[in-house]
């Protein structure tokens, strides 16, 4: 896995834009670097930005955006209401992917050593960089702020880690840490009171208020052995929180520091944060996220509120963001742009990279019928896949918010839950099918002049191959999975929706059946005999309980049609009535037997598997040319010439729009309005 690591400086100017362009265009000239997001304050006359990418890369961002903010800003001249002690006031690396912490804190200790020997900055390391257990702590770090600087610098316990022990009037000082994902966070409130305010953060905040004899405001300081002052802790484990009156808005926040949203997550801090104000006779009407945040919280968040309505969880990402932004009033102030704020969509949108779940319905189609032989069969069978999977949540979904059922919603949510898991899991095969596809098509490409070169590539095919082979085994045992769901929501999921468990279970056999034509074909080039043995066992194993699920699960359908489902009735006695035809047309020689006229070994047509292979299933498993043996065995139903036979009359859904969805163009960074931030 590719390592990733994100910096996030904060600049001490948030007023001018021309400068904040200036720092951030020397930032993203370094190649490698993307940066995801710019977040000026004009109260705390503060940017926060954020860069992302290999370490290596990540550092020599950093370290053009030092260079530059300490060239354009002056801290002689700096005022704000956020605390700070240098022009760029601090700049902490965090883990993103690939990458322990303990890495992070070298790399950080990197830039530190880099910011101070080339550029003569004034360096101290914090929180897992930190070089003493004292200087874990930013707040105590940066204590008596930019005004004391010069102060601390003479006492020889606060000499910097990196840099001169000289006070730089202009530059201040730098922190630079490695830290966990640190969500800087504030909750607005309906008063002007910063001393509300201050004591809602005090109520909240780990650290809490100092413990006082007497009157808890104006009674004398509690102090230990030491003479330190006594604190009473707060309500939040891992919360860092001040209290402001911001004139930009005429509202006071509380401004908060989420050091680890595992044990405090946001939706629990906002959460308390409305009952410590309710206390105060205060009211929180929304809040505000400063910097990126992570999918997961917001995810998190979304699950926590859809809990509190006794709705289900099982419902798509973008559902969950939506109840979270509307929950913690993420619009309270401007628009949450999603795809900007969340840090895993920022990514994937500077990635640019083309993906076929991106695309609409009709334009899918449009590029599997295409010359391009790939999208091909494995991301097609995995794509039926997803919506056979989508089809047993939406029924989960449903039967969670039935009418009447309201005592069994989490019992649904469950299963809607690992329905969802199902889907997003085959939706990511979609695309890794045809990268598998790609792969191949790479390997042979690869030069073969020499013995050695015609090794490494005969090496990479084979590689390529055994990847081409196990994509379209996930597939298959994706769907197949997924077909407990399907089972189980047509069981017990609300009788309505019965036909469309039975069309999910369509779905997940075709595309069990589908991958598992992609396995066969490509097992053929397979050099590893063994190898090639195990996978098309797995493969005839897995078509088999397919075959199976789906006989049990129309059973299922069929045996409720009593009580007025009958369609999957319809669907199944129309196949009875084919296979019926097809073995009629066979004994008198009409039509030849299934496997006739299958593409020869060795032949190049992509997706058709070679007669060879028909005998190589299982004995006990089911042909894939061959009638379903659903059909031979179900119980007699109507055919479609029978008078009896319901008629259907197909007409488009007034619900389905099949158009491609429109990519929205993110807004130029500076263009946001001005919004408060936390280091």
């Amino acid at each position: 896995m590719e390592k990733l690591i994100e910096c996030v400086p904060n600049f001490s100017e948030g007023r001018d834009p021309e400068v904040i362009r200036q720092i951030t265009d020397a930032i993203e000239a370094v190649e490698g670097v993307r940066l995801l997001d710019v977040d000026p304050g004009r109260a705390t006359n503060r940017t926060v930005v954020t860069l992302v990418g290999a370490p290596e890369a990540v550092i020599e961002g950093a370290v053009a955006g030092v260079r530059r903010a300490g060239e354009l800003i002056d801290m002689r001249h700096h005022s704000g209401e956020h605390p700070r002690f240098g022009a760029t006031d601090v700049c902490p690396l965090v883990p993103v992917a690939g990458v322990t912490m303990d890495e992070v804190a070298e790399y950080a200790r990197e830039l530190g050593r880099r910011l101070g020997e080339e550029l003569g900055v004034t360096v101290y390391l914090y929180e897992s960089a930190a070089s003493k257990p004292e200087r874990r702590n930013l707040a105590t770090v940066r204590k008596g702020e930019y005004e004391g600087l010069e102060k601390k610098l003479a006492d020889p316990a606060w000499a910097p880690d990196f840099g001169p022990a000289t006070f730089d009037a202009k530059r201040g000082a730098t922190a630079v840490g490695a830290r966990d994902f640190l969500v800087a966070y504030n909750v607005n409130l309906n008063t002007t009171s910063s001393r509300r305010a201050y004591a809602i953060a005090f109520d909240v905040r780990e650290k809490g208020r100092i413990r006082r004899k007497g009157n808890p405001l104006t009674g004398e300081v509690v102090r230990d052995e030491k003479g330190e002052p006594v604190f009473v802790p707060g309500s939040l484990e891992h919360v860092k929180a001040i209290g402001w009156y911001i004139e930009e808005y005429g509202i006071a926040k509380i401004s908060m520091n989420l050091t680890n949203i595992r044990k405090t997550p946001i939706h629990v801090a906002f959460d308390e944060v409305c009952r410590k104000a309710e206390e105060r006779g205060v009211r929180v009407t929304g809040s505000e996220l400063v910097g990126l945040v992570p999918l997961s919280a917001m995810l998190e968040a979304g699950r926590h509120y859809l809990r509190k309505q006794q709705r289900s969880l099982g419902v798509p990402d973008s559902e969950l963001v939506k109840i979270a932004v509307k929950s913690l009033g993420l619009d309270d102030l401007r628009p949450f742009p999603a795809e900007e704020k969340i840090i895993e969509y920022a990514i994937a949108a500077e990635e640019s990279v083309s993906r076929l779940v991106g695309l609409g319905v009709e334009a899918f189609v449009h590029e599997t019928a295409s010359e391009s032989p790939a999208p091909g069969g494995g991301s097609v069978a995995a794509a039926v896949g997803a919506l056979g999977a989508a089809l047993g949540t939406m029924v989960a979904n449903l039967s969670s918010h039935k009418r009447g059922w309201d005592e069994r919603w989490e019992e649904f949510s469950e299963w809607a839950e690992k329905g969802k898991e199902h889907h997003d899991r085959l939706l990511r095969l979609v695309d890794e099918d045809t990268e598998a596809f790609n792969a191949i098509l790479s390997a042979f490409r690869m030069a073969s002049g020499t013995d050695e070169e015609k090794e490494v590539r005969r090496e990479a095919i084979e590689a390529a191959t055994r990847g081409a082979i196990e994509v379209p085994l996930d597939v298959m045992a994706a769907a197949l999975e997924s077909m407990e769901v399907i089972r189980e929501m047509a069981e017990i999921g609300q009788p309505s929706s019965v036909s469309d468990a039975g069309v999910g279970a369509l779905c997940a056999r075709t595309a069990v059946l589908g991958a598992g034509l992609n396995v066969r074909i490509n097992a053929q080039e397979l050099k590893d005999e063994e190898a090639k043995a195990s996978y098309l066992d797995r493969a005839a194993e897995l078509e088999a309980e397919a075959e199976r699920a789906e006989t049990e699960i129309l059973g299922i359908v069929r045996g409720k049609r009593g009580r007025g489902v009958g369609d999957l009735g319809l669907v199944a006695g129309r196949r009875g009535s084919r296979e019926g035809a097809k073995a009629r047309r066979r004994q008198d020689g009409s039509e030849a037997p299934p496997g006739a006229g299958l593409v020869p070994p060795g032949s190049a047509t992509r997706g058709r598997a070679p007669d060879r292979l028909a005998g190589h299933a299982r004995a006990d498993s089911p042909s894939l040319s061959g009638p379903s043996s659903t059909s031979s065995t179900s119980s007699p139903v109507a055919s479609p010439s029978s008078p009896s036979a319901p008629t259907q009359t197909l007409r488009p859904s007034p619900r389905t729009n099949c158009s491609p969805p429109k990519r929205r163009t993110a807004s130029t960074w500076l263009s946001l309005a001005s919004r408060s931030s936390m280091a």
